[in-house]
């Protein structure tokens, strides 16, 4: 019986085969699955931002920002470490996504043509629309033609919106002309237009909005566009996980009411503008500010200082001697019975004065309903403190008697003024009140707090640059796993403080 024996050439084909055969099994080991995997097996979620007090920014406790909020619920929904990558300019934002070196852009971008046939956008978390801004007191272009025919200067960011907008109006406008600019933001532009340096730019509604709390002086010439979808923004290619998780979550957070929330805290004060009052209240910080800042920041405690601060303004315009025809007093304007109940003995103390209001403040956050989100307490507690705490609570009950979620703020803010009106305090425990001025109360407060933000992040030193780590045109830091950072933490411990800690500026949209 004969074996038959495989000759040179065979074997040596079948010990190619094999080592192909281990060759692709380790190939396949180290490709990827899908875009998702990828990320759950690195652990990190990569977000290409910009800096601004709306999208992302490093505050008193740590990173803070509406986009980097969303950011941190999605990457707690992958279980993955959250990592903020904060461009300079808005055209690293789009070169960065289509090099990998991030997974998703969130920072406050429009929906372009352009944009959407390169790149795949999330469902809109908000709408803004586009404007010309000049300066208050100058001449004021009254439709593009004024704009076009004017000889003042006209500038936007290059590869913004605002720059693919004049370009879609130059076909019927051809004598319109501008500057793109690189290397520039958008805040950047609404700030040589106060200071009379550029004769105007384009920005968006939202953006005009929270830089006229730091520019008075900005103000709208004309609306170019209807609102436009704010999106968030991944690569377009095969590979739907991502893309599919995106929709799913936003669907989610807007059912819950979670995106509600958030859209409450950081943009439901910018709906009303009061040249006067905050030219004058941006006199105070500059003037007034530095002589009390220490005793706001020594007696805030869990409180952000600023919080404090605009609270005392809106109390007594920084006034240590403010006394009120009802008899309350001092920098918080306390009463006899509340200045007791807080161990004040001198209302006309500042220090006692700004210890004893915020004592009182923290024991109304602490009769405040747990079922109200802590970032939302302070909201109910100042309304408290203005209108009494059982007209709050009416507020609360006649919020939910017409299907609305008595632990909203948002939902709330709209009943307050309701108990003014017979009809509806006649239903209630504690009777007529004023709501509407506890709603005026709160909303400015948020304002002037809001204010203070955005002064300090214009007047901050410029960082060290041994503070900053430089990667490709990025500054990253990485926030460790801990509670969302708040705005308002009251009773909350602060995140720790990032890996890099990279202050910069914000670019248009």
């Amino acid at each position: 019986m004969s074996i038959l024996r495989p000759n040179p050439s065979f074997r040596q084909f079948i010990a190619l085969l094999l080592s192909l055969f281990v060759l692709n099994g380790c190939l396949w080991q180290e490709k990827p699955g899908t875009e998702l995997e990828r990320i759950r097996e690195e652990g990190v979620l990569r977000v290409g931002t910009l800096n601004n007090q709306l999208s992302y920014y490093i505050g008193n406790e740590g990173p803070t920002g509406l986009d980097y909020e969303l950011a941190r619920r999605f990457a707690d929904r992958l279980g993955v470490k959250l990592e903020m990558k904060a461009m300079f300019t808005l055209s690293g934002l789009f070169p960065g996504l289509e090099r990998g070196d991030v997974d998703i852009l969130a920072a406050g971008l429009t929906m372009t043509d352009e944009r959407l046939a390169q790149f795949r956008a999330a469902p809109a978390y908000y709408y803004a629309s586009q404007k010309v801004v000049y300066k208050k007191g100058q001449w004021r272009p009254r439709s593009i033609e004024d704009l076009a025919e004017n000889k003042g200067t006209l500038a936007v960011v290059k590869g913004s919106s605002h720059e693919k907008t004049l370009q879609a109006l130059k076909l019927a406008h051809p004598s319109l002309e501008w500057q793109s600019l690189e290397e520039i933001d958008s805040d950047e532009l609404l700030r040589q237009v106060a200071e009379g340096e550029l004769d105007y730019t384009l920005a968006d509604s939202v953006d005009i909005a929270l830089n006229q709390r730091i520019l008075p002086d900005v103000t709208t010439a004309l609306e170019l566009t209807e609102d436009e979808p704010i999106a968030w923004f991944v690569n377009q290619n095969n590979d739907d996980s991502l893309y599919a998780l995106l929709i799913e979550f936003f669907g989610e957070i807007q059912q819950s009411g979670e995106l509600a929330k958030l859209e409450e805290k950081y943009l439901g004060h910018v709906d009303k503008f009061d040249y006067v009052d905050t030219r004058a209240f941006l006199r105070a910080v500059e003037s007034k500010l530095p002589k009390w800042k220490g005793l706001f920041k020594q007696y805030a405690n869990e409180f952000d200082w600023r919080l404090i601060a605009a609270l005392s303004y809106q109390e007594s315009h920084w006034n240590p001697r403010a006394v009120s025809p009802t008899g309350v007093r001092g920098m918080m304007m306390l009463t006899l019975p509340t200045a007791r109940s807080v161990g004040v003995q001198n209302r006309l103390d500042p220090e006692q004065s700004i210890r004893g209001g915020t004592d009182y403040l923290r024991k109304m956050i602490n009769r405040i309903p747990d079922s109200i989100e802590e970032h939302e307490k302070v909201w109910f507690a100042l309304a408290s403190y203005n209108v009494g705490f059982g007209h709050m609570m009416d507020a609360r009950r006649l919020t939910q008697s017409q299907g609305g979620n008595p632990d909203a703020w948002s939902d709330v803010k709209q009943r307050l003024p309701l108990l003014r009106q017979r009809k509806y305090y006649k239903q209630t425990r504690y009777g007529y009140a004023r709501g509407d001025e506890a709603l005026h109360y709160v909303e400015n407060i948020r304002r002037y707090y809001q204010s203070i933000i955005g002064y300090e992040q214009t007047h901050s030193q410029e960082p060290q640059l041994e503070d900053i780590e430089l990667i490709d045109g990025l500054h990253t830091i990485t926030p460790t796993s801990q509670p969302l950072a708040q705005q308002l933490p009251p009773g909350e411990e602060a995140p720790a403080t990032p890996d890099v800690a990279a202050p910069g500026k914000t670019a248009s949209n």
